[in-house]
């Protein structure tokens, strides 16, 4: 079983974005136990369908990782790919100056971390310039910012991103521009990697699913796959209840 796992925030918070730091050290310790590869993740989609194997993705640039997480995960030498708002980068997750409903407000890296997080050996990746809903947008505001936040990335830390993540996950017609600026495009799709997935549009398991460390040891069990098939269920029919809210 072939997946890829998104992350967000280390804190305290209990927000459906965070991760407290206890539960993330348990994380950390199963992945670095060999119990399956933890590859980088342009590399999760060429492993053999039936390898057990993982790549770690952060959304946002959250300060907290490279104050928590960047840490823990080079000591036991594990890849990430860190998604970042290029607008926002040194400011904090009030996207343009709003926050998310109940989600806390949290200080961002700079651009300085980022450089020396890349010189580690940590992937940046693009997670548009203003963390906008693509699905929203009109396709100049679509091209903005996608094309926008790889250039700022690569301007500033001197490396052009290949991967993007999907604010909220929404991808709406924006696919197409993904394809067209990066090589990877992560969405929030709740499921694992497939064989005939498209780059620009590969699925993600949420962390908030597997806070008890327990469940990541199931990974590859049937059991596993049902929990997910469960989840990604209940997750379709909220989505399906919110959007006939908003008609």
């Amino acid at each position: 079983m072939r997946g890829i796992l998104t992350y967000h925030s280390i804190d305290d918070s209990g927000s459906v974005i965070s991760i407290d730091p206890a539960t993330f050290r348990r994380h950390v310790a199963w992945l670095a136990s060999g119990a399956v590869k933890v590859v980088a993740l342009d590399a999760i989609t060429s492993m053999p369908a039936d390898d057990d194997a993982v790549a770690i993705t952060f959304d946002d640039g959250f300060a907290n990782f490279g104050s928590l997480a960047a840490p823990l995960l080079a000591e036991h030498g594990l890849p990430a790919t860190v998604f970042v708002v290029s607008g926002a980068v040194g400011g904090t997750n009030a996207w343009r100056g709003v926050g998310d409903a109940g989600i806390p407000t949290l200080p961002l890296l700079g651009w300085e971390a980022l450089g020396r997080l890349a010189a580690a050996g940590f992937e940046i990746g693009a997670h548009t310039r203003t963390h906008a809903d693509l699905a929203r947008a009109g396709a100049a505001a679509v091209d903005d910012e996608i094309a926008g936040s790889r250039d700022a990335i690569g301007a500033e830390i001197g490396i052009a991103p290949r991967a993007f993540a999907y604010p909220y996950g929404h991808v709406g017609a924006s696919a197409d521009a993904v394809a067209r600026h990066f090589a990877w495009g992560c969405t929030t799709e709740l499921r694992t990697v497939g064989p005939h997935d498209r780059p620009a549009l590969l699925p993600r398991l949420d962390s908030y699913y597997f806070r008890d460390a327990r469940r990541l040891a199931r990974w590859g069990s049937t059991r596993m796959r049902c929990f997910i098939q469960l989840r990604a269920r209940a997750r379709g029919f909220r989505q399906r209840i919110s959007t006939m809210g908003e008609r």
